[in-house]
């Protein structure tokens, strides 16, 4: 059996008082590990009437297009780590313009925040990308997307585009939490 650095005892699976689902859970000192969700940042990059898209050079679905997007770190805002998300995959530089949209993928315990941004400066490929690119609409390689939220994004993108206001979306009512 394992045991928590600080406590030396035995970890086990139980509920714990005051819950209502299994944990992990330190047998000596009752500490409780939580496992939540992970938080995705990401954004739908434009520059004029094109979209910032990376190819992909890291697994999961290596070799397909994604927004530029990555898990939020600790003690980050979800506003930097798009930043960061875009300069890591893209080499670039962007402006958040506004939340877009907010995504839950409950079967990959994933929460996904995607803003709309612009370009700011050149992209090129960082180190988690093979190549990136500025798509028009037409242009995009919709049959090359690595996952179905770069969909939803996209095309909630351009639904709200020029709108000087709008609320966040969900999940598409056809799709609510699959993926």
């Amino acid at each position: 059996m394992a045991s928590y650095p600080n406590s030396g005892g035995p970890i086990v699976t139980r509920v714990p008082v005051g819950d209502n689902r299994e944990r992990l859970v330190c047998d000596a000192c009752g500490y409780v590990e939580y496992d939540n969700p992970k938080i995705v940042v990401g954004a739908v990059v434009r520059r004029g009437d094109r979209v910032l898209l990376c190819r992909r050079a890291i697994n999961p679905r290596k070799g397909f297009w994604t927004l530029p997007a990555g898990f939020l770190e600790l003690h980050e805002s979800t506003e930097a780590g798009a930043r960061r998300e875009a300069f890591e995959e893209a080499c670039a530089e962007i402006r958040i313009r506004a939340l877009l949209a907010v995504y839950n993928i409950p079967r990959l315990s994933q929460v996904q925040l995607i803003y709309q941004a612009d370009l700011l400066s050149e992209a090129r490929p960082g180190e988690e990308s093979l190549e990136v690119g500025l798509f028009t609409w037409d242009q995009v390689p919709w049959g090359q997307l690595a996952f179905p939220s770069v969909r939803w994004a996209l095309h909630q993108e351009r639904e709200v585009r020029g709108l000087a206001a709008f609320a966040p979306r969900g999940n598409p009512p056809e799709e609510d939490g699959r993926y």
